[in-house]
């Protein structure tokens, strides 16, 4: 009797990756060296498809080209960040734009690095593995501990904030950038000490990154964004009496 062919499941233990980018030959060689790297990675070559594999599917990061038939990659960002299920999503710009306000409008709409064309593909999987390492951190309870800090709420397994009882959704960044800031309530810290912790190691710097996660962090914290203060010429610090 014949059996009849089984198609292999795909292997869970891999980190998975989603990549949205219309040019073909650039689309093949980035899927070409993460799957070298280790990671599964599906692709899509239009805005319309990447954001329904985003919406439907799991993936531990997404590069996002910018400019792509139909949807362009600020709007999929915007859709992903709207959804509880994917609003924590480490979401990776990749494009030719890379002016300083580029990579603003891109954070502020809610991504988490942003990577100009012509890139390195030794560097592109260095940001992937750094995105992914900090998902997989926040989702094993790396920092469980919940936090308790005045109107502030923050539990780390759940990858849950509440303000006053209510729930806030925030990114990925966002997420590590509060937790950091009231695991050390009272410290000050430069922008330059941050980066390593709540973003990772080889990201775009510019002047306004942080500060720009920080401006977010404030406005989606609503009532509690006050505690997350700023300490003129140094940096930031989470203030208790705030909270």
């Amino acid at each position: 009797m014949n059996k009849s062919p089984t198609t292999a499941s795909p292997d869970r233990s891999k980190p998975r990756v989603l990549v949205v980018e219309d040019e073909g030959d650039i689309r093949d060689l980035i899927r070409f060296h993460l799957e070298k790297e280790g990671f599964v990675v599906e692709t899509a070559n239009t805005g319309d498809r990447g954001l329904d594999l985003a919406l439907s599917r799991s993936y531990d990061v997404a590069l996002l080209d910018l400019m792509l038939p139909g949807m362009d990659g600020y709007e999929i960002c915007r859709r992903i960040r709207r959804e509880p299920k994917t609003a924590g999503l480490p979401v990776l710009m990749v494009t030719s734009r890379g002016q300083e306000k580029d990579v603003v409008d891109g954070l502020n709409i809610g991504a988490d690095d942003y990577i100009t064309k012509p890139f390195s593909l030794k560097e592109l999987s260095a940001r992937v593995r750094t995105a992914v390492r900090r998902t997989q951190t926040q989702t094993t309870g790396g920092h469980a501990r919940p936090l308790n800090r005045g109107r502030i709420s923050v539990d780390p397994l759940r990858h849950e904030v509440l303000v006053d009882g209510q729930p806030v959704v925030l990114t990925m960044t966002e997420f590590r950038l509060l937790q950091h800031l009231m695991k050390h309530a009272g410290r000050v810290f430069t922008r330059q000490e941050l980066m390593p912790h709540v973003i990772g190691e080889g990201v775009v710097v510019i002047d306004r990154n942080i500060d720009v996660h920080i401006g977010n962090l404030r406005k989606k914290l609503g009532a509690g964004g006050d505690a997350v203060a700023t300490v003129r010429g140094l940096g930031y610090r989470f203030d208790d009496q705030k909270a």
